[in-house]
């Protein structure tokens, strides 16, 4: 209990102070988000949020590693680097997509050499083993769909970050509070809350960016895939129906998208405003309405999906999941 309120107490510090210098460093050398027909902001503001919460994961790495303390698996931070530099690099630069892609495929390899495979879907449609090749090119793919739904929340004021902060610790929940991801989900969720105070100030705002959410979206990953290995956790849920529930924001606004862009055709790349956090704004203007109204569908949809998982069969969550995503993919 000591240990745990430590890193809390640390992390809240560490986040807030890195928040801060980092902020003036963006103003200082002008590395500003600049206001385009996509911005859901007008004034002033940095990209500093992600590096922020990497660089105190990074130090509070470097504090355990040197009292040989470690409480998380320190070998994942090398791969979570990579995303956030690359992150750091469009954030600044605008990064080729085929470019980030490649960059996600190569740390979706090394992930899965650290054992972070779907190898076993428990069942779903009479299936559960799958052999070796097709279980990395499937790996790969989910790992690409995560990561870059996530970064496609980051588009209004706290949606991305409060979306990883309901994912770790749903994961968590669903593991027990007992996964080997535990301390390393602890330490990153208590470096993102310092986060808000600075992204919602009027004045010299604090964004995610992709240094952020391409690197907590990794992390989301690791989660997912922790919870499919460990699916022991939850005998009565399928872990494929339930991680798709918890995820079924992102997953089905990436969808949407993509047909949409498609159908017009336009490069499914091309970013745009037709994000359903964007939609909702015809309802309510306030981004954090938004983000609340968001989470609560989220919560609601799951709640229900689990239920049903308990007293029923798998098929109708299946079911009620279609119905679901066919009306999404419906909004104009």
């Amino acid at each position: 209990m000591d240990k745990v309120f430590g890193l809390i107490v640390f992390s809240l510090f560490l986040s807030f102070a890195l928040n801060y210098t980092f902020n003036l460093l963006f103003l200082k050398y002008n590395k500003i988000d600049a206001i385009n027909q996509r911005s859901s902001h007008n004034t002033l503001a940095t990209k500093s949020g992600g590096v922020s919460i990497f660089i105190g994961l990074f130090i509070i790495t470097l504090y355990l590693y040197f009292l040989n303390l470690e409480l998380y698996d320190f070998s994942l931070l090398p791969p979570l680097g990579l995303m956030f530099i690359t992150g750091v690099y469009d954030d600044f630069y605008n990064a080729d997509f085929k470019l980030k892609f490649f960059i996600q495929l190569i740390v979706a390899k090394l992930f899965i050499d650290q054992g972070f495979l779907i190898n076993n879907i428990h069942g779903l449609l009479g299936v559960y083993e799958i052999p070796y090749i097709i279980s990395q090119l499937i790996t790969a793919l989910v790992f690409l769909a995560i990561v870059n739904s996530i970064n496609f929340t980051d588009g209004i004021d706290g949606l991305a970050s409060s979306l990883i902060i309901f994912y770790l610790i749903t994961f968590e929940t669903l593991m027990g509070f007992n996964s080997p991801l535990f301390y390393l989900n602890l330490v990153t969720v208590f470096l993102i809350i310092p986060f808000y105070f600075f992204n919602a100030k009027k004045k010299n705002k604090v964004f995610l960016g992709d240094a952020g959410s391409l690197f907590m979206g990794s992390l989301v990953y690791l989660n997912m895939v922790t919870y499919f290995n460990d699916a022991h956790f939850q005998d009565s849920l399928n872990p494929v129906i339930i991680s798709f529930t918890i995820l079924i924001y992102p997953s089905l606004d990436l969808i949407r998208v993509f047909f949409l862009r498609i159908k017009n055709g336009v490069s499914p790349f091309i970013a745009d405003k037709n994000h359903l956090h964007h939609k909702l704004a015809y309802l309510y203007v306030n981004h954090y309405i938004r983000v609340i109204l968001i989470l609560i569908i989220s919560i609601m949809i799951l709640f229900l999906i689990i239920s049903i998982e308990n007293t029923l069969n798998s098929i109708y969550s299946v079911i009620l999941i279609l119905i679901i995503s066919v009306l999404t993919l419906k909004i104009k």
